[in-house]
C-alpha cells in the first residue's frame, strides 16, 4: 500500500467535506430564496386573490412599481453582497419575496398541473446542470461567454417581441432562455468548486451569497421559460 496516498487521504476528505458544506451552505440560501418566493405567490394566488384582480385591473402602476423595485434591489444585493456587507442577505430574502408576488401574476396565467410540471421539469434540469459543473473538469469560461452573449441577444428580442407579439418569437425565446440558462447553471456550478479550491475554503459569505443569487435567478428565468413552453400545449 502506497503511504504517500495513505497521508493524504484524511487531506481530500477533509477538502471534499469542506467543499460539500460550501455548496450546501449555498444551496440552503437557493432553496430559502425559492421557498419564500412559491410562499408569496402562492398566498397572492389563494389567500388574496381579489387584491391580485384589482391590481391588474385598476392599480397596475403597484405591478409595474414593484417590477422597476426588483430590477433595483437585484443590483442592490448583489453589490452588496460583492463587497460582504451584512444586509446582503436581508436583501436577498426581500427580492426573492418581491418576486414572489411579480411572478404570482405570471402564474395565474396557468393552470395548476402546467405549474407544477414546469416547477419539476425545471427542478430536474437544474440539479442535472449543476451536477454536470460540478464534476466537468473542462473549463467552461469559453462557453459562458457565448451563453451571456446570447442572454443579451434574448433580452433584445423579447423586447422587440413585446410590441410584436409574435408567438413563433416568443417560442423561440423561451427555447434558448432554457439552453442558456441550463449552461450558466452548469458554469456557475463549476466557479464555486474553483473559487473554493483557489482560497482553500476561505470564501466570505458575501460571496457564497452572490453565487446564490445568481443561481436562484438561474432557476426562475429557466421556470418561467419552460412554463411558457408548458403552456403552448393548451
Amino acid at each position: 500500500m502506497d503511504m504517500n496516498n495513505m497521508g493524504q487521504s484524511p487531506i481530500i476528505t477533509q477538502a471534499d467535506a469542506g467543499l460539500s458544506r460550501f455548496f450546501a451552505k449555498i444551496y440552503s440560501l437557493v432553496g430559502m430564496g425559492i421557498g419564500l418566493s412559491a410562499v408569496i405567490a402562492a398566498l397572492m394566488l389563494f389567500v388574496f386573490p381579489e387584491n391580485m384582480i384589482a391590481i391588474m385591473t385598476g392599480g397596475r402602476m403597484i405591478y409595474l412599481g414593484a417590477i422597476f423595485l426588483e430590477l433595483a434591489l437585484v443590483f442592490v444585493a448583489s453589490s452588496a453582497a460583492r463587497r460582504n456587507a451584512p444586509w446582503a442577505l436581508p436583501l436577498f430574502l426581500v427580492y426573492s419575496a418581491l418576486n414572489g408576488f411579480t411572478m404570482s401574476f405570471v402564474i395565474a396565467a396557468y393552470t395548476g398541473a402546467q405549474v407544477v410540471g414546469a416547477f419539476v421539469s425545471s427542478a430536474v434540469v437544474f440539479f442535472i446542470m449543476a451536477a454536470i459543473g460540478a464534476t466537468m473538469k473542462k473549463d467552461l469560461s469559453g462557453m459562458a461567454k457565448a451563453l451571456m452573449a446570447g442572454l443579451i441577444g434574448i433580452i433584445i428580442a423579447g423586447l422587440v417581441n413585446a410590441f410584436l407579439g409574435s408567438g413563433m418569437m416568443s417560442l423561440l425565446i423561451s427555447v434558448v432562455t432554457v439552453v442558456i440558462f441550463s449552461g450558466l447553471i452548469a458554469y456557475e456550478n463549476q466557479i464555486i468548486k474553483r473559487v473554493y479550491g483557489q482560497t482553500r475554503g476561505q470564501v466570505s459569505d458575501g460571496w457564497a451569497i452572490s453565487m446564490a443569487l445568481s443561481l436562484y435567478l438561474d432557476f426562475i428565468n429557466l421556470f418561467l421559460s419552460i412554463l411558457n413552453l408548458f403552456g403552448r400545449r393548451n
